[in-house]
């Protein structure tokens, strides 16, 4: 591994061994859905064990994964506009928290969308009743905002792998992140 070197903003250099940030991975990603769809197809069954209602599924819920999503596909925009067209150069700290931004969102949104596929599948078996089927299509809505929230976290992950950031480029296949928070320096 060899050292980050880092600028601060007063030009001095910051020279240190990190740890490697992989992307994240898309077996990860499974793991996490199908966990959420687990948990989401056994909530209903719990619910009536313990004598209570399963919840409808409020457009409010919806409304904010579509907006989380459509703000981190803003910033992985920026982002990359920043770093590929621009040449320009993000701080290290916000490379890092853009990655650890992007990494969570990728992770939320996928567990989330699981959990809201597995609750709505509960109900599928009653779709002529307007209540279960209220549930059904506001689950399905709400696992597809969530889909696009982790889209746009993984955009916003690849966004943040800087170009020319070392060994990491000369295999464009490995898909690196690491380059990231190594290539990041401030102007």
């Amino acid at each position: 591994m060899t050292p980050v070197s880092c600028q601060r903003r007063d030009g001095s250099a910051l020279n240190h061994q990190p740890g490697r940030l992989q992307p994240t991975s898309f077996a990860l990603l499974t793991a996490l859905g199908v966990a959420g769809a687990v948990l989401g197809w056994f909530l209903v069954p719990l619910l009536e064990r313990t004598n209570r209602t399963a919840p409808t599924v409020p457009w409010s819920s919806v409304l904010l994964l579509v907006f989380a999503a459509a703000v981190l596909g803003g910033t992985a925009w920026s982002t990359w506009h920043t770093l590929h067209r621009r040449r320009s150069y993000l701080d290290p700290h916000r490379a890092v928290n853009y990655l650890v931004l992007a990494k969570a969102s990728a992770v939320v949104g996928v567990f989330v969308a699981g959990a809201y596929l597995g609750f709505g599948a509960q109900f599928l078996d009653q779709l002529q009743i307007p209540l279960p089927r209220q549930r059904v299509v506001r689950s399905a809505l709400a696992a597809v905002a969530a889909l696009l929230l982790m889209v746009a976290g993984l955009l916003l992950e690849r966004a943040c792998k800087v170009p020319g950031a070392g060994a990491d480029d000369e295999d464009e296949g490995n898909d690196d992140e690491g380059g990231a928070a190594q290539g990041s320096r401030t102007q």
